[in-house]
Protein backbone atom coordinates (compact mmCIF):
# COMPACT_ATOMS: atom_id res chain seq x y z
CA UNK A 1 0.00 0.00 0.00
CA UNK A 2 1.56 3.39 -0.70
CA UNK A 3 0.85 6.64 1.27
CA UNK A 4 0.58 10.25 0.16
CA UNK A 5 1.95 12.13 2.89
CA UNK A 6 1.21 15.26 0.33
CA UNK A 7 4.11 17.47 -0.84
CA UNK A 8 8.01 16.58 0.27
CA UNK A 9 10.38 19.08 -1.12
CA UNK A 10 14.17 17.89 -0.44
CA UNK A 11 17.38 19.78 -1.50
CA UNK A 12 16.94 22.60 -4.15
CA UNK A 13 12.88 23.80 -3.98
CA UNK A 14 11.06 26.17 -5.35
CA UNK A 15 7.65 27.25 -4.55
CA UNK A 16 5.64 29.12 -6.87
CA UNK A 17 1.55 30.33 -6.24
CA UNK A 18 0.35 26.35 -5.95
CA UNK A 19 3.06 24.98 -8.09
CA UNK A 20 6.21 23.20 -6.69
CA UNK A 21 9.56 22.45 -8.24
CA UNK A 22 12.14 20.31 -5.95
CA UNK A 23 15.63 19.48 -7.67
CA UNK A 24 18.73 20.97 -8.47
CA UNK A 25 18.06 24.60 -10.42
CA UNK A 26 14.58 23.67 -9.70
CA UNK A 27 11.74 26.16 -11.41
CA UNK A 28 7.89 26.20 -10.67
CA UNK A 29 5.55 28.08 -12.94
CA UNK A 30 2.44 28.67 -12.68
CA UNK A 31 -0.01 29.53 -15.99
CA UNK A 32 -2.98 31.89 -15.26
CA UNK A 33 -5.68 29.96 -17.12
CA UNK A 34 -8.47 33.20 -16.39
CA UNK A 35 -9.64 31.09 -13.54
CA UNK A 36 -8.20 32.95 -10.12
CA UNK A 37 -8.52 36.25 -9.90
CA UNK A 38 -6.56 38.88 -7.68
CA UNK A 39 -9.91 40.59 -6.37
CA UNK A 40 -10.82 37.57 -4.55
CA UNK A 41 -13.32 36.29 -6.75
CA UNK A 42 -15.21 39.25 -7.43
CA UNK A 43 -17.40 38.62 -10.76
CA UNK A 44 -20.34 39.60 -12.30
CA UNK A 45 -23.37 37.63 -13.07
CA UNK A 46 -22.48 37.46 -16.65
CA UNK A 47 -19.00 36.05 -16.11
CA UNK A 48 -19.92 33.39 -13.51
CA UNK A 49 -22.83 32.55 -16.08
CA UNK A 50 -20.03 32.13 -18.60
CA UNK A 51 -17.57 29.79 -15.88
CA UNK A 52 -21.15 27.79 -15.65
CA UNK A 53 -21.50 27.39 -19.45
CA UNK A 54 -17.75 26.42 -19.39
CA UNK A 55 -18.55 23.40 -16.56
CA UNK A 56 -21.48 22.67 -18.95
CA UNK A 57 -19.22 22.13 -21.93
CA UNK A 58 -16.25 20.75 -19.65
CA UNK A 59 -18.83 18.02 -17.82
CA UNK A 60 -20.34 17.01 -21.50
CA UNK A 61 -16.88 15.83 -22.78
CA UNK A 62 -16.23 14.11 -19.21
CA UNK A 63 -16.48 10.57 -17.99
CA UNK A 64 -17.80 11.73 -14.79
CA UNK A 65 -20.71 9.25 -14.24
CA UNK A 66 -23.06 11.56 -13.04
CA UNK A 67 -22.26 14.08 -15.40
CA UNK A 68 -26.06 14.31 -16.73
CA UNK A 69 -27.08 14.93 -13.35
CA UNK A 70 -24.69 17.71 -12.79
CA UNK A 71 -25.05 19.55 -16.08
CA UNK A 72 -28.74 20.00 -14.87
CA UNK A 73 -27.85 21.52 -12.15
CA UNK A 74 -25.54 23.82 -13.56
CA UNK A 75 -28.20 24.96 -15.60
CA UNK A 76 -30.18 25.20 -13.10
CA UNK A 77 -27.55 27.97 -11.84
CA UNK A 78 -26.62 29.50 -14.63
CA UNK A 79 -30.37 30.43 -15.55
CA UNK A 80 -30.64 32.00 -11.29
CA UNK A 81 -27.20 33.50 -11.39
CA UNK A 82 -28.44 35.51 -15.01
CA UNK A 83 -32.24 35.91 -13.91
CA UNK A 84 -33.29 39.56 -12.46
CA UNK A 85 -32.96 38.51 -9.27
CA UNK A 86 -30.20 35.87 -8.33
CA UNK A 87 -30.97 34.47 -5.13
CA UNK A 88 -27.73 33.83 -3.40
CA UNK A 89 -28.61 31.16 -1.35
CA UNK A 90 -29.61 28.87 -3.69
CA UNK A 91 -26.77 29.64 -5.59
CA UNK A 92 -24.86 28.72 -3.18
CA UNK A 93 -25.98 25.54 -2.24
CA UNK A 94 -25.85 24.60 -5.91
CA UNK A 95 -22.05 25.73 -6.26
CA UNK A 96 -21.37 23.56 -3.51
CA UNK A 97 -23.21 20.91 -4.58
CA UNK A 98 -20.73 20.95 -8.25
CA UNK A 99 -17.40 21.37 -5.76
CA UNK A 100 -18.52 18.31 -3.75
CA UNK A 101 -19.43 15.91 -7.20
CA UNK A 102 -16.59 16.63 -8.83
CA UNK A 103 -13.13 16.01 -6.73
CA UNK A 104 -11.42 13.57 -8.68
CA UNK A 105 -11.85 15.26 -12.20
CA UNK A 106 -9.24 18.32 -11.49
CA UNK A 107 -9.59 20.27 -14.25
CA UNK A 108 -13.77 20.07 -12.64
CA UNK A 109 -13.09 20.43 -9.61
CA UNK A 110 -10.95 23.75 -10.34
CA UNK A 111 -13.74 24.97 -12.53
CA UNK A 112 -16.02 24.00 -9.65
CA UNK A 113 -14.07 25.95 -7.17
CA UNK A 114 -13.70 28.74 -9.22
CA UNK A 115 -17.25 29.19 -9.63
CA UNK A 116 -18.12 28.71 -5.96
CA UNK A 117 -16.15 31.32 -4.59
CA UNK A 118 -17.30 33.58 -7.59
CA UNK A 119 -20.60 32.92 -6.08
CA UNK A 120 -19.75 33.99 -2.44
CA UNK A 121 -18.48 37.27 -3.92
CA UNK A 122 -21.70 38.73 -5.48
Amino acid sequence: MQRNDGIIATGGSNVVGNAVASGRDAKAEVQNNGLNQADGGQRSPQEIGDLLSRLIDELGRSAHPDRADLIEVAEDAREEVVSPAPRKTKLSVLATGLVAAVPGFTALAALAKTIEEAVRGL
